[in-house]
């Protein structure tokens, strides 16, 4: 257990921001318990994040800052401290997805990590592990982040109709999953494409992969296998998943026609329906 008078604020991001929380709290002449009444948390958990011993959320350090009046710092922080909770050899894509000014990506099985639902990301996390689920999750979530930036990257996914498909978290889960998929429907800066059953032999077919454009850098593609991430810069494969991409685009489905055949099968495979608001219903 880390004693909160020996935290090192250079060992790691999640520790500099437990010193700093701590350091703003005594400079406004808080007890732990006292900050927690106030951002409606408890001491205890005041104390843990302090010590470096549990995982801040955005809405905590929002709350905090307002409460201590730092300026957004912890806000400004907990974006850092979550990509260094990430698995090391994936850290790398994080601050590629956050430096990117678009992001193309190809998923044959399941939704991308970015457009997941906290419900989704916490079932294909637990599939084999449940340790730190709860921490885990949080920091896939914090990831989707980037979309709130007051520029934020334009996303373009073809998503396998197999991937509406595959029941993640069983039917409540995918019915939420698919209408989030929905809900982005009119934004111009998120799109998703379903390349269906019917295309057949595809350009995809060695597998998903991303890839990663920048204002002033090379573009990057990253695949992925079990437990490793590999990023390449190298243009000849940049320029045959770009190929790749734009056939996928072509042999996948209108952005109109994705969206009807995701509310379909959301109705008969998942027995969901959406309301007024676009919300799903039972």
């Amino acid at each position: 257990m880390t004693h909160i008078n020996i935290l090192d604020p250079g060992a790691s991001p999640l520790d500099y921001y437990g010193f700093e929380l701590r350091r703003h709290r005594e400079a406004a002449g808080l007890t732990q318990k006292q900050l927690g009444e106030i951002v409606n948390y408890t001491g205890s958990l005041i104390g843990q994040i302090e010590t470096a011993r549990k995982l801040p959320t955005p809405t905590f350090s929002e709350r905090v800052d307002a409460a201590l009046g730092t300026g957004g710092l912890l806000t400004r922080l907990v974006d850092l401290v979550m990509r260094s909770q990430l698995p090391a050899w994936f850290q790398q894509v994080a601050e590629l997805e956050a430096r990117a000014l678009e992001i193309c990506t190809f998923q044959t099985h399941m939704v991308h990590g970015l457009l997941q639902t906290e419900a989704y990301a916490r079932a294909v996390l637990g599939s084999l592990d449940q340790t730190d689920l709860d921490d885990r999750t949080a920091v896939r979530m914090a990831r989707q982040r980037i979309f709130e930036k007051n520029e934020p990257p334009v996303f373009w996914a073809v998503i396998s109709e197999a991937a509406l498909h595959q029941e993640i978290g069983g039917p409540e889960t995918m019915r939420a999953q698919l209408a989030r998929l929905l809900s982005f429907e009119g934004n111009p800066r998120i799109n998703i494409q379903v390349l269906p059953y019917s295309a057949g032999a595809h350009a995809g077919l060695q597998g998903s992969f991303n890839l990663y454009r920048f204002a002033s850098d090379p573009d990057i593609v990253y695949t992925e296998g079990y437990g490793s991430g590999h990023p390449t810069a190298n243009p000849d494969t940049v320029k045959d998943c770009s190929l790749r991409y734009d056939h996928l685009q072509a042999a996948a489905l209108s952005l109109r026609d994705s969206a009807e055949l995701i509310r379909r099968v959301m109705e008969e495979r998942y027995g969901g329906q959406l309301d007024a608001d676009g919300d799903p219903v039972a």
